[in-house]
């Protein structure tokens, strides 16, 4: 197959705030003919996460940050056009970090075959893929959570906290979400929440939660930070666990945000707070895709997407995470 030129996004500019539109550019790029033990793939859907809006700023971290002028990349899956490699043939379905651009030629170690049969080629983006992991291993692997156990879950609606959300109550816990409208919370009901707040009219969160949690919560699963973290050190029975996700309140502040007022709790409660990133504990994905295949066939997950259509959707679907505009996991369809 000849493909002489594809479409990628690139990092134009870095925003201070919000991203807004001006920082990204859809730019052209000459597709090169295959070297040996080399894939041509046309990406499927792409993923955009909270997380890459720190890979914006140029500063040192877990991951190297995007460069300005150079495309973005990110979890995708896609399917194999032209293959060079014995470890993969034309159509193929590939999971692979090359987001943001409609196609790209990669070596055969950058791409991994994914089993469509478990889940369709979108959820190894989602439930089954980077994102139902994360959840897993936090209350897992960093919270160790038990049944019986009350856990606190914010951003409860978002791609990683929903499946929090059932996998804690897959493990016989009691589980309380935060939200921030009705239609989510709604949701959350549906999928076993036992209590859910919506923190844009619960006023004190403080007293919201501890009115869903009357006994205190055993372990918080920690998306937001700010004031979500502070409810939750005020409420977190003694020898309670954080399993530190994300923070997202913080992702685009423009000044140094205030610690919690409260965080002396942590030593008069003995608390435990963990951050964590999932790739760490990438050991343990097929233990992970196991138990994720057989709750998905079993119905006892279920998902929802937020879907954009199209390259040029890409950076407002982005955005968009920052607005609240995602139920479930916010997937760009790129074919």
């Amino acid at each position: 197959m000849f493909l002489e030129s594809t479409r990628e996004v690139r990092l134009a500019s870095r925003p201070t705030g919000t991203p807004t539109a001006a920082n990204f550019e859809i730019a052209s790029t000459p597709v090169p003919p295959l070297k040996a033990g080399e894939v041509l793939v046309k990406n499927l859907w792409m993923s955009v996460d909270p997380y890459m809006r720190g890979r914006m700023v140029d500063r040192e971290s877990y991951v190297p940050p995007f460069q300005i002028g150079k495309p973005l990349d990110g979890g995708a899956v896609g399917e194999v056009l032209e293959s060079t490699s014995p470890r993969f043939k034309v159509g193929d379905v590939v999971l692979h970090q090359f987001g943001w651009r409609e196609h790209f030629v990669a070596a055969d170690t950058q791409v991994h075959a994914v089993d469509t049969r478990l889940a369709p080629p979108q959820a190894w983006l989602g439930a089954i893929g980077m994102t139902g992991m994360t959840a897993w291993t936090g209350l897992t692997r960093i919270a160790h959570i038990k049944a019986g156990e009350t856990v606190f879950v914010s951003a409860a609606s978002g791609a990683v906290g929903a499946i929090a959300v059932q996998i804690a109550k897959l493990q016989g816990c009691r589980v309380v979400a935060s939200v921030g409208n009705e239609e989510k919370a709604a949701w959350l009901r549906e999928l076993g929440a036992d209590a859910v707040i919506n923190y844009r009219t619960a006023g004190d969160l403080t007293a919201a939660l501890k009115a869903a949690a009357p006994e205190g919560i055993d372990v918080y699963f920690e998306n937001v930070g700010g004031a979500h973290l502070e409810a939750a050190l005020n409420v977190l029975k003694p020898n309670g666990r954080v399993a530190v996700c994300g923070m997202i309140e913080q992702y685009n502040a423009t000044e140094a945000p205030k610690g919690p007022s409260n965080i002396a709790l942590v030593i008069m409660k003995r608390l435990r707070l963990e951050g964590f990133i999932v790739s760490d504990h990438w050991g343990a994905y097929p233990e992970f895709v196991a138990l994720m295949a057989k709750w998905l066939a079993e119905g006892k997950i279920q998902t929802r997407e937020t879907i954009r259509e199209g390259l040029e959707a890409a950076p407002d679907a982005f955005i968009g995470l920052f607005r609240g505009e995602n139920t479930g996991k916010m997937l760009v369809r790129l074919s």
